[in-house]
């Protein structure tokens, strides 16, 4: 953790106040610290993430149902467009979370507090700490704040639809032209690989993204491209 940025700046920050600071804690604590931890460190967070993941599909569900009397289907789709890693990396970015982890030497040279899923994990085990330590009703207002007031738009914007096949639309559309997906590069260890893929049309980078595989890489490259669609249809 760097030096400027404390649990304590966190929680004015945030205006998130923890009884248990250990389990605010440990929801920072990368799975690569362990390896370097000269304090007693005795656990990660990906058993926080995992229990993040699940309070945060329920309050997103809960919210959907109570609110809309669309198909099954539609708010499935709606949900996902919220809770994916994609959106998670983002916010967290937005909140600066990467400013708070514990990491290896080696995972923070290698970028690691900008690394799209390392954020996304984070703002997950984050959930679950908040869940824990304060109870459903603060971690929904959590998730309330951050994530669900993104929907308005998504809905508007149609986000919600599959950001490859409708970027393929809107290529084929307005430039004449399929999308095509290619690898850039690599990062990370084999066991937490990251993949950066660039999207071209008529042979022109139009857009990048990165993700722990091939697809979700794909998948963020093409909302790259998407949210910037005016632009570069343009060009």
């Amino acid at each position: 953790m760097p030096q400027s940025a404390t649990i304590e700046d966190f929680q004015k920050k945030s205006g998130l106040s923890f009884t248990n600071q250990s389990l605010l804690r440990n929801a920072f604590v990368h799975r690569s610290y362990l390896n370097e931890a000269a304090d007693n460190t005795q656990e990660h967070n990906e058993r926080l993430e995992f229990l993040g993941d699940a309070v945060l599909e329920l309050v997103v569900t809960e919210y959907l149902y109570k609110n809309f009397d669309n198909p099954e289907g539609e708010l499935t789709n709606w949900r996902s467009s919220i809770v994916k890693g994609e959106v998670l990396a983002k916010v967290a970015a937005e909140i600066k979370l990467g400013d708070y982890l514990y990491l290896s030497k080696g995972e923070e040279k290698s970028g690691g507090r900008t690394r799209s899923l390392i954020l996304a994990n984070t703002f997950e085990a984050l959930i679950g700490a908040i869940y824990l330590d304060m109870g459903y009703a603060q971690a929904s207002e959590f998730i309330h704040k951050y994530l669900v007031s993104l929907l308005p738009e998504i809905i508007e914007k149609r986000l919600y639809v599959d950001p490859k096949s409708r970027l393929q639309e809107l290529s084929q559309e307005d430039l004449n032209a399929t999308p095509e997906y290619k690898v850039l590069g690599e990062t990370g260890p084999d066991h937490q690989k990251e993949f950066i893929v660039g999207v071209y049309a008529h042979g022109r980078l139009i857009a990048q993204g990165s993700g722990s595989s091939k697809q979700r890489a794909e998948q963020t490259a093409a909302t790259d491209a998407l949210s910037r669609w005016e632009t570069i249809a343009k060009k």
